[in-house]
């Protein structure tokens, strides 16, 4: 793949120069840098501001009042993990992450999340059933508010930023269910020996 890509950047370079239009290229290179990097300091901050929320909670033991409040929901979804483990925090920090669109920041979430499931797992050479279902959960792109596609809309200059929420809302609600029963059905497959 990287060769393809040197492939089109040599030339469309070569064709800019053949065709007199080097300059062109070089303005438009430097536009899309100067974009690149507004794009960057915007979402920048946006992810700061989570990192400093989450790791705030973590240490003040918000995150473990959190984690109780939800655990019923979270505990039907992961019942092999036994109440109070870190995996359950890891994972809710994830899924508020990526409930509010801030999918880069749950990442660090998403692996630390991963790193306790794998503790608990028997069988350290496969997936457990509690990593299948956080991994079809966190693929389904689960979104309540898309707050990085709104902040980039805002930078791009879109009349109304917000004006997905509610496609982005519906999209997502049904990617999630269809994960979740694919995991359900999947699981109960494989315990049946198909």
């Amino acid at each position: 793949m990287n060769f393809v890509f040197a492939c089109l950047v040599v030339g469309g370079l070569l064709t800019a120069m053949v065709t007199g239009r080097i300059t062109e290229v070089n303005q438009g290179a430097l536009t899309a840098a100067r974009s690149a990097a507004d794009t960057l300091l915007g979402l920048l901050g946006l992810f700061t501001l989570w990192l400093g929320v989450a790791r705030v909670a973590e240490k003040s033991g918000l995150l473990k009042s959190f984690t109780g409040l939800l655990e019923p929901l979270v505990r039907g979804l992961f019942p092999s993990i036994p109440r109070g483990h870190p995996a359950l925090g890891a994972i809710l920090m994830n899924l508020s992450a990526n409930l509010f669109g801030f999918g880069s920041a749950a990442t660090p979430f998403g692996l630390k999340a991963m790193a306790e499931l794998q503790k608990l797992n028997p069988n350290k050479t496969e997936a457990s059933e509690a990593m299948c279902t956080f991994l079809a959960l966190n693929t389904s792109g689960v979104t309540l508010f898309p707050a990085t596609i709104v902040a980039l809309r805002a930078n791009a200059g879109a009349a109304d930023p917000a004006d997905i929420v509610g496609t982005a809302l519906f999209a997502t609600s049904v990617s999630t269910c269809t994960a979740l029963v694919a995991d359900w059905y999947f699981r109960r497959r494989a315990k049946r020996g198909r």
